[in-house]
């Protein structure tokens, strides 16, 4: 589990196909390494590696053949620049939102455009996963845990501040990248509930998650 919070922006050291499958080492720039061992979890543009290798400076991860398929993981090259985050601990704070670093699909850049001192980052995001992106939800973007500020049907705007864009690859995207998509778990897990209490469920009308439900608990306007 992860907060979206980048600790480091790193850089990939060695990109090396195997077979299927693929090798990263990445230089890890100023994270500290000193409390990582090997089969620990970083999160590496919001995608959950395991570390199958370490020193101070760099670690080393295998990226499975739906990683390559489902992420811009498959794109890196020697030297792109990376967001890195551990995982967190039972005493890290809980800055952005939870963040599992399973990316579910790519969303791609429409446009980027300075708003006084702030960004402006329109995202086009695919069909199916257009249903989970509400307005003042949180996303994940390339691990970095971001608020959602209006949604067009299946785009929507991110107000970057220059903290965020100076301390992350936010700076390097332009029109047309395609970035790793984390949706809010929160969202993927009600609906999951709603279809279960729906068609499927066996469960007492008193059990079944519906619309009159959510809305009284808070989860709808």
């Amino acid at each position: 589990m992860f907060t979206g919070i980048i600790e480091s922006v790193g850089n990939v050291a060695k990109a090396r196909k195997q077979g299927s499958d693929m090798m990263l080492s990445i230089n890890v720039g100023k994270m500290d390494m000193s409390d990582v061992k090997l089969g620990d979890s970083i999160a590496v543009n919001g995608v959950c590696l395991t570390v199958t290798g370490f020193d101070s400076s760099q670690f080393s991860a295998d990226v499975s053949v739906e990683s390559l398929a489902r992420t811009s993981l498959a794109d890196l090259q020697m030297g792109t620049r990376v967001n890195l985050e551990k995982a967190v601990t039972p005493t890290t704070r809980l800055g952005g939102h939870m963040v599992s670093g399973h990316v579910d699909g790519l969303a791609t850049i429409v446009s980027v455009e300075q708003d006084g001192r702030a960004w402006q980052y329109w995202l086009q995001t695919p069909p199916e996963l257009s249903r989970y992106i509400a307005e003042k939800g949180s996303v994940t973007i390339d691990g970095i845990s971001l608020t959602v500020n209006a949604v067009e049907r299946d785009q929507f705007r991110l107000t970057i501040i220059p903290h965020t864009r100076d301390e992350t690859t936010l700076k390097d995207l332009n029109v047309g990248d395609h970035v790793n998509l984390e949706v809010d778990l929160v969202a993927r897990y009600l609906e999951r509930l709603m279809t279960f209490g729906g068609a499927n469920a066996q469960s007492s009308q008193g059990d079944r998650v519906s619309m009159e439900l959510l809305a009284r608990s808070g989860f709808l306007k």
